[in-house]
């Protein structure tokens, strides 16, 4: 799906929930579908000032802030950054592959290990409800 596809699909998305995808919005999101791997905050910042010469880091944290409430990016906690969610809307166990060499990020989907975790969670008494496994390498490329 183009960027600009799945830009206009998280505006309807927005709007169906009854917020506003605003131009800031629109163009923070763009700007993490449009990298392979996280971005930090200060990162996209920069990037921003260049067509936003009056954005400051308030701006951008409230922005990703508005932007991981309604799931279309991820914060990953290890490298505090971000990436965008492709299939937001829905409520799904999240891990990712980490290349510590390019930054790549790739995520993942597996319903086997959330089930052991939440079976293990279990038998401690413990009721698990937000799952993010970060594991950290090297991806094919760079080995």
């Amino acid at each position: 799906m183009s960027i600009g596809s799945q830009v206009q699909k998280a505006r309807q998305y927005c709007e169906q929930k009854g917020a506003r995808f605003t131009h800031l919005r629109e163009t923070v999101y763009a700007l993490l579908l449009d990298k392979k791997g996280a971005v930090g905050a200060y990162d996209l910042l920069d990037t921003l000032k260049e067509t936003e010469t009056n954005a400051k880091p308030a701006t951008v944290y409230r922005t990703l802030d508005f932007l991981l409430e309604f799931g279309l990016i991820h914060r990953l906690e290890s490298t505090n950054a971000f990436v965008a969610c492709h299939h937001f809307g829905c409520s799904h166990p999240v891990q990712f592959l980490i290349c510590d060499n390019c930054g790549l990020v790739k995520e993942i989907q597996s319903e086997g290990l959330q089930d052991t975790l939440v079976k293990q969670a279990e038998s401690h008494g413990f009721q698990v409800s937000k799952q993010t496994i970060e594991a950290h390498g090297l991806c094919a490329t760079c080995q």
